[in-house]
């Protein structure tokens, strides 16, 4: 989808005491655009294309699309990584040491208030529509801008709670600046999700839109963050049933997990919202360039920056059993189950791979040393990481570009300079992400057989051969992994669903929230600092995560610019 900036401006003419007789003086401003153009069709789907544009939040890292650093980092994938003194503002995040003036914080806050300011202009314009314009562009313009706005709204109230729900009536001249944090937003996000899911078609040429699908499995997802299980589970039914994607493929897995992270695969049948990527469009804002600092520093890919390394306990989390099972009991951090790594191992010098049973996504996720890093070669281990001793020996695989992808003309550099923007989508929800809900709210209100149903479907496509990392087409490690027989209680049920979603969705941003809606993020991320603390002392030492850190402070910037009357701090800052 192309993404464009829209200029609002007022046109200012002056006539003077020669308007009668030199009107051809009176030009309009160049550069701007008047209200009888914003509200025709071009103009309205322009504004609308303005607001998409803002979801990949236009080359900001803290507030991407990707949420690799709020979702990832911050829950216990990944590390900053690099060298201590780049991205300094980061580590108050890996820590869960923010306060109320942090930068991340700031910067995600209005990132995402940006967007909805967009979503809400563009329905502030719909109500002076011209004559023109017909009335189901109106209702589908207006239905996506609603999917945006709750998109936006969804990830605010996740991120920070309470703030203020603003929508297209609230602007300067009746008092928008005083409209306070207290108001429930789940029934806004819900009745914005709703009515897109009510409204939006099924399909469109314009394959990068939400559709009627989309909305429904955010709507959905919306639910299942509330414990509304059996709302969940009546839409979840109708999605796996007949969902289908905006360019009309069936909602299915991709044969090969592998699949999931090629640019040739954009927009495919695994994907039911993504934030649309190009390069060389003139202008990086339209590449994913909130993932821009995350390749490897000084060589290719990428050669910038060596950021959001994988940690040790989330390799550690891929070691499987004789069956090929994950270790539900927490023990793959044990002396014997922890998978061996070359830290502290200079390139030149042996190492011998871990011979271990391991899931094969770990090889899709996680960089490491030995094994093909995609078509670049092997990973060298200790030349490729840029600062072990900050960041551990690994690095982060998803998302990153190939020899060949590059040779095609599908990245750019951008950024200061050196920094690498490619045409990844970055997904939103995906296919697996819904199977994945859908077996927790059959655990809840339906079928434990369901739920073993909708989980063994994502592990049979993680146990595709064909889709392992090999080395002269044998298995490049000793990946294991098999199908869960039964799922004999509720309990059981729930820690298998939990540990494949961390298995089936890391590194992509979200961790930190699902350990939240679930209550175990105190316990979980206190064992990944424990353990990641030990072998990064100078990075993690320290370091502890406590309850209230579930959510971010309102940013003291906000308080200070509208008063404490009207904007209350969030809990325990």
């Amino acid at each position: 989808m192309k993404k464009i900036k829209i200029l609002i401006s007022s046109v200012v003419l002056f006539t003077g005491m020669y308007a009668c007789s030199d009107s051809f003086l009176e030009v309009p401003a160049t550069g701007t655009l008047s209200k009888d153009q914003l509200t025709g069709t071009a103009g309205l789907e322009g504004s609308l294309i303005a607001a998409y544009a803002q979801l990949s939040a236009l080359s900001q890292t803290h507030s991407g699309p990707s949420n690799w650093l709020i979702g990832s980092i911050r829950g216990g994938d990944a590390n900053k990584g690099t060298d201590p003194g780049d991205g300094t503002e980061m580590i108050p995040i890996q820590r869960y040491e923010y306060v109320s003036t942090d930068q991340v914080a700031g910067n995600v806050y209005q990132s995402y208030f940006d967007g909805v300011a967009r979503a809400n202009a563009v329905l502030g314009l719909l109500k002076e529509a011209q004559p023109s314009v017909k009335e189901e562009d109106k209702a589908r313009i207006g239905a996506e801008a609603r999917f945006i706005r709750g998109h936006f709204y969804f990830q605010l109230k996740r991120n920070f709670n309470m703030v203020p729900y603003v929508d297209e009536t609230n602007t300067v001249a009746n008092g928008i600046e005083k409209v306070k944090n207290d108001t429930d937003l789940w029934p806004k996000i819900e009745a914005d999700f709703k009515a897109a899911y009510d409204v939006l078609p099924e399909t469109s040429s314009s394959v990068g839109r939400a559709n009627k699908w989309a909305a429904a499995s955010y709507l959905a997802k919306v639910y299942l963050y509330q414990k509304k299980y059996t709302e969940a589970k009546a839409l979840f039914d109708l999605i796996i049933a007949n969902g289908k994607t905006t360019g009309g493929k069936k909602y299915a897995l991709l044969p090969k997990y592998s699949d999931l992270y090629r640019v040739a695969n954009d927009n495919n049948s695994e994907s039911i919202f993504a934030v649309q990527a190009t390069v060389k469009s003139g202008s990086g804002n339209n590449a994913n360039g909130d993932l821009q600092l995350n390749f490897i520093q000084g060589v290719d890919p990428g050669t910038c920056c060596g950021f959001f390394q994988p940690s040790f306990e989330f390799v550690n989390a891929h070691r499987t059993d004789a069956n090929g099972l994950p270790l539900l009991d927490n023990s793959y951090n044990s002396p014997a189950n922890a998978v061996k790594n070359d830290m502290g191992i200079k390139s030149d010098e042996p190492f011998t791979l871990d011979a271990g049973p391991l899931d094969p996504r770990l090889d899709h996720s996680v960089g490491r040393r030995g094994i093909p890093f995609l078509d670049w070669g092997k990973h060298t281990g200790f030349s490729m990481i840029r600062n072990q001793p900050n960041g551990g020996p690994y690095s982060p695989k998803k998302y990153i570009f190939t020899k060949a992808e590059k040779d095609a003309g599908l990245t750019e550099t951008g950024g200061w300079g050196h920094q690498t923007y490619n045409a990844y989508n970055v997904t939103i929800i995906r296919y697996a992400d819904v199977l994945l809900m859908a077996a927790e709210a059959e655990i809840e209100v339906g079928s434990l057989a369901k739920a073993l149903e909708y989980t063994n479907m994502v592990r049979g496509r993680a146990a595709n051969p064909a889709g392992f990392v090999t080395v002269d087409g044998a298995p490049a490690a000793n990946y294991k992994i098999g199908l869960y027989t039964s799922f004999p209680t509720k309990e059981y049920a729930r820690s298998a669903v939990e540990f494949e979603r961390r298995i089936e969705l890391g590194m992509e941003g979200y961790r930190f929230y699902d350990l939240v809606r679930w209550g175990k993020d105190v316990e979980e991320l206190n064992r990944y600092l424990k353990y990641d603390q030990a072998l990064l002392p100078g990075a993690l030492g320290g370091a502890t995560y406590r309850a209230n850190r579930a959510i971010f402070p309102i940013p003291q910037g906000q308080i200070d610019l509208v008063g404490s009357d009207v904007l209350k701090q969030n809990p325990g800052y």
